[in-house]
């Protein structure tokens, strides 16, 4: 799927897309499951990033300068199950800021280009960046 260039100020720029990834990350750092994911990391740093990265996929400045999904996740086994869960909870979050449901449609079909990046199908598929980096293997409660 093409990600429309326009999306990012038909769902109201970086107000909304802020708004959105704050309602998705306190849900997150909550979550049974996903919340260990991100034990001793700051929220507002990953609210940040991934504003910064989702408006430049969808057509807003490009400011990000941090690492590919691909590397930034590649030490996660990120299941088929967990970025479901995951696309779950962002629609939820969507939905709470208020944006039309035919944008949050878009929206979601925007971040599941992301998927054949991040799902691994088992634990060998993990790399570390340097010694001691972990890999995250985490079963569901």
């Amino acid at each position: 799927m093409a990600i429309d260039p326009t999306l990012f100020d038909r769902l109201g720029g970086f107000d909304i897309m802020s708004k959105v990834h704050k309602i998705f990350y306190d849900k997150l750092f909550v979550h049974p499951w996903l919340k260990q994911f991100f034990v001793e990391h700051p929220q507002d740093i990953f609210e940040t990033q991934q504003t910064n990265f989702m408006a430049g996929l969808m057509g807003g400045p490009k400011i990000y300068a941090g690492k590919t999904p691909k590397m930034a996740h590649q030490n996660i086994l990120i299941t088929d199950e967990l970025f479901d869960a995951r696309s779950d909870i962002l629609s939820q979050a969507i939905k709470e800021a208020g944006v039309a449901d035919d944008v949050r449609k878009e929206w979601l079909e925007a971040d599941r280009t992301l998927k054949r990046a991040l799902v691994k199908s088992s634990i060998s598929e993990c790399r570390t960046m340097f010694n001691g980096q972990r890999i995250y293997n985490i079963s569901k409660p």
